[in-house]
């Protein structure tokens, strides 16, 4: 989410701006011109892994001090982003007598860094909430001469991705962490896809493209959850930003935001990028790049760079750091999908066929969660429930009759759980103390609205069924649900 800064926030001047960002660029130059030059910081030796980490740490320290540069705070700002800056040059001086240690890696979190600085002097920093270590960029080498046609069959059938696909730094850094911290989102994320691949794959294979690319796409979107809403106002499972979401078909049918149901969400997804595909020559990861940062952006490098090739500084080391990580992570994610024997990843094998069941009397979707229990699933079955059934409020009681998507294992499960018995009345003893009034929530309790805060930070640190939930409770508007400092918000079905 793009945002300027409010006038009448305490500000730097933009000539003391200039002079403390100028301060952080002493480093870089260090970094480069006496790398050969051991650092006291650096006496001790580490391994790659050990600097790699310290790396984070310092990039960790230097967006700190970007945030409290937007927020005013000029003395900290200036500690901060000259301490990571030096930290961060050490390390680059350490990394290139290190055996095994990529400098590149360096170099690219340096240039990101100076790209997030540059966003700020200018007002128009991008409002993501980072809060785990992701992998830099580093000059790469994929295959470009493979024709786009080849190489989504290649994709599709998992022959040859070799040629397509050479596993560089950047992907190396993107298989890392979906094997491990990322790897329970990634297992996740495949689950839910399994659960709406009936209604999301038709269009991808009828338009003979990859389902390991949707997957990927997925995957680092919002990880098979339907409901998702990025800070920057990007929802559904493959994240359409409202205006983009609507050039493709995807608006408001009586009240629902169709960006959040999973066959149109993938069908605009498949013209976005068959679109991209026409102006970007059939580059697979120039199309995955306007996807994530913006297509006029990404033909503007295109149509300026002497290279086709993604991964040239000329294009990928001009990209925003999300895009220039969003590529790779998409490309190990669709890799994973088609080789997770390769890396020791072991998906769950699920019986997704879908079904759907006709309530013989009124209920909701958080009841029905509670009387299925778990039945077959870890995690019990509200998500599946809410990604299937997309225009339902979860806890608004559905009247008997209605048709409710459910995978078709859970139709038994249903008739002997849901309609009699002990664990049916559990549900609604359950759910009648979360509506309005109940004691679960008191009432209704209240939130002052603080700054920095989104509905979705809101809802996830209050623990909300979700942002639209806590929108309509409150009656702030789609697709943008502004909220300001001050603002006093009912936190219905809310127990944070």
């Amino acid at each position: 989410m793009r945002r300027m800064i409010a006038a009448g926030e305490r500000l730097f001047r933009p000539h003391r701006m200039r002079l403390l960002m100028a301060t952080a660029l002493v480093p870089a130059v260090v970094l480069v011109a006496c790398s050969g030059q051991p650092r006291q910081q650096q006496a001790e030796a580490k391994t790659p892994d050990e600097l790699y980490a310290a790396m984070e740490q310092s990039l960790t320290r230097y967006r700190d001090g970007v945030q409290a540069l937007r927020e005013g705070d000029n003395d900290t700002a200036r500690q901060l982003v000259t301490s990571a800056a030096a930290e961060l040059a050490a390390g680059g001086d350490a990394c290139v007598s290190t055996p095994g240690c990529e400098p590149q890696r360096f170099m690219a979190a340096y240039g990101n860094l100076l790209s997030l600085r540059s966003a700020v002097l200018t007002n128009a920093a991008a409002g993501f909430a980072e809060v785990e270590p992701r992998p830099q960029a580093e000059a790469a080498m994929l295959s470009s001469d493979v024709p786009e046609a080849q190489r989504s069959v290649n994709l599709l059938h998992g022959h040859d991705l070799a040629k397509i696909i050479k596993i560089n730094g950047p992907v190396k850094a993107a298989l890392h962490d979906w094997l491990t911290w990322m790897r329970p989102n990634l297992i996740d994320a495949y689950e839910n896809y399994e659960y709406m691949r009936h209604l999301m794959w038709p269009a991808y294979e009828e338009a003979g493209l990859p389902e390991a690319l949707l997957f990927g796409i997925m995957a680092k979107e919002s990880g098979g959850k339907v409901h998702a809403v990025s800070q920057s106002g990007a929802a559904g499972p493959l994240q359409f930003m409202y205006h983009t979401g609507l050039r493709f078909g995807l608006n408001n049918q009586d009240g629902f935001d169709t960006r959040y149901d999973p066959a149109a969400a993938a069908r605009a997804n498949v013209a976005y990028l068959s679109e991209q595909f026409r102006y970007l020559n059939n580059n697979l990861e120039m199309a995955l790049a306007a996807y994530n940062g913006g297509e006029g952006r990404m033909r503007r490098l295109a149509q300026s760079s002497r290279s086709n090739n993604y991964w040239s500084g000329e294009i990928q080391g001009k990209l925003p750091r999300e895009t220039q990580e969003y590529v790779p992570y998409v490309l190990a994610a669709a890799w994973l999908f088609l080789h997770p024997d390769d890396y020791g990843l072991e998906f769950p094998r699920v019986d997704a066929s879908p079904g759907q069941v006709q309530l013989v009397k009124a209920m909701t979707l958080s009841e029905l969660t509670v009387c299925l229990g778990q039945a077959g699933s870890r995690d019990g079955w509200f998500r599946t429930l809410r990604n299937l059934n997309p225009r339902v409020d979860p806890n608004k009681r559905l009247p008997a009759g209605s048709s409710v998507a459910m995978p078709a294992t859970l139709a038994v499960v249903y008739r002997s759980q849901c309609v009699d018995g002990r664990m049916a009345e559990l549900a609604m003893l359950l759910q009648d103390a979360r509506q309005p009034g109940g004691v679960a929530n008191g009432g209704g309790k209240r939130y002052v609205v603080k700054r920095g805060d989104t509905l979705a930070s809101i809802a996830r640190k209050q623990g909300c069924d979700s942002p639209q939930a806590l929108a309509r409770a409150n009656r702030i508007a789609a697709p943008r649900y502004t909220i300001k400092p001050a603002q006093e918000l009912t936190l219905l079905g809310c127990n944070g």
